[in-house]
């Protein structure tokens, strides 16, 4: 049985090291082939990433010296390979994998192919991927792109969207009761509360002899919200997030949501986010400048009512533009009663490289910088349209974040 163990974890060693390691560890395993046929898949499959590896699989009779190497630049090969990794890995492990054949090997050919980029699983880095190739994406893959894109936009929806506006409602619906009785605005903490002396000690029941319930938010826009979205290469999965979830905020009648992404040019995607958030994607350029300056100042005539207005900077602060001039609109915006925040990152990832003495200096304003998952944007929301404190409530959300790693 030991025996045994030992030789699985060769197998496993042996996968972890790759072909190098072949040698020695077969040697450990008393000369025994370390790899079923399977294994042996699953092992060039990795090798086509993660081994120094050449470009063509055809040397020696289909077998590299190393380990079974490239990819190359045939669809077929690509095809053959995605294959591979969707059936050996998990779900998880193949976008992880994806992401490395992009980056450590340059395969933006995936999304040259309709074949393969078909095969490709739709995660939200291939998507930041299609987005900063738009431009070079053939006509016939377009099709295919759209469909990829539009599959990770409605998960994400499906994902967030019931949480969003259940929050934004929430928020708007308590503020005052009502006298209009309703089972999804019954307030149970103050029904509770004001009824304890009608608990029936005996029975164990409390009878409530009156009933409180929310007033229901306003079809109106109440309030304004605004996301005002850095576009460079490093917020490439913030982009996406905050662009879907102002489509969520777009369709919420009771607010009047603005979506504005710049790098040193400033586009409203504002319209688009209300019609469809793929076209929206689609229209966003990601790279360039940053002018963070600008695109505040374009945002300013959106506030007509600040007591009333949300204010959502994502970026990560690296300011082209002028800094000096971008302190102070920032400062008056907070100054009258503009709820104001910045994201250094909405993302499943941590807080990326930002600018940390402008982050404190924003901070010291009163308005909190801080990284956030998607999932914890719904409390975030909740909090600032009820008024909480901004600075306490960012705190808590990144201190619930960091208990959660």
């Amino acid at each position: 049985m030991r025996d045994q163990e030992q030789f699985e974890q060769l197998k496993r060693w042996r996968l972890i090291l790759g072909q190098a390691a072949n040698d020695k560890l077969t040697g450990m395993g008393n000369g025994r082939q370390l790899l079923d046929e399977e294994q042996t898949l699953m092992d060039e499959a990795l090798a086509a990433i993660y081994d120094d590896t050449t470009d063509d699989v055809s040397n020696n009779n289909g077998r590299n010296s190393a380990r079974s190497a490239g990819l190359g630049s045939s669809s077929p090969k690509l095809s053959k390979w995605l294959g591979d990794v969707r059936s050996f890995f998990p779900s998880d492990i193949v976008s992880v994998i994806q992401s490395d054949a992009i980056e450590r090997k340059g395969l933006t050919q995936l999304f040259f192919e309709p074949e393969t980029l078909s095969q490709v699983k739709p995660d939200i880095r291939m998507v930041a991927t299609l987005l900063s190739l738009k431009g070079r994406i053939p006509e016939k893959t377009k099709d295919t792109a759209r469909i990829l894109v539009r599959e990770v936009v409605d998960e994400i929806i499906a994902r967030l969207a019931h949480e969003i506006r259940r929050a934004v409602t929430g928020a708007l619906n308590r503020r005052k009761h009502s006298p209009l009785p309703s089972i999804s605005g019954l307030d149970w903490k103050t029904t509770i509360r004001r009824n304890l002396k009608h608990y029936d000690p005996e029975r164990q029941l409390l009878i409530p002899d009156k009933f409180y319930f929310f007033e229901r938010a306003k079809c109106s826009k109440e309030w304004t919200v605004i996301l005002d979205i850095d576009q460079s290469g490093s917020m490439a999965d913030s982009v996406i997030y905050a662009s879907i979830i102002g489509s969520i905020f777009a369709s919420l009648p009771s607010l009047d949501t603005h979506v504005v992404a710049f790098d040193t040019e400033v586009a409203d995607l504002s319209e688009q986010c209300a019609n469809d958030p793929v076209d929206m994607l689609f229209g966003i350029q990601l790279g360039g400048g940053t002018d963070i300056n600008k695109s505040v100042q374009y945002c300013e005539p959106f506030i007509h009512d600040p007591k009333k207005s949300l204010f959502i900077l994502i970026s990560d602060l690296y300011e082209g533009g002028n800094q000096s001039a971008l302190i102070r609109r920032m400062e008056n915006m907070r100054q009258s009663g503009v709820s104001v925040i910045c994201l250094l990152a909405l993302s499943d990832g941590g807080v990326p490289s930002y600018d940390a003495e402008l982050a404190k200096r924003f901070s010291s304003l009163g308005i909190p910088c801080f990284g956030c998952t998607p999932d914890r944007l719904p409390e975030l929301i909740a909090g600032a349209l009820q008024g909480q404190d901004l600075l306490a409530l960012a705190g808590a959300i990144t201190n619930a974040g960091r208990k959660s790693i």
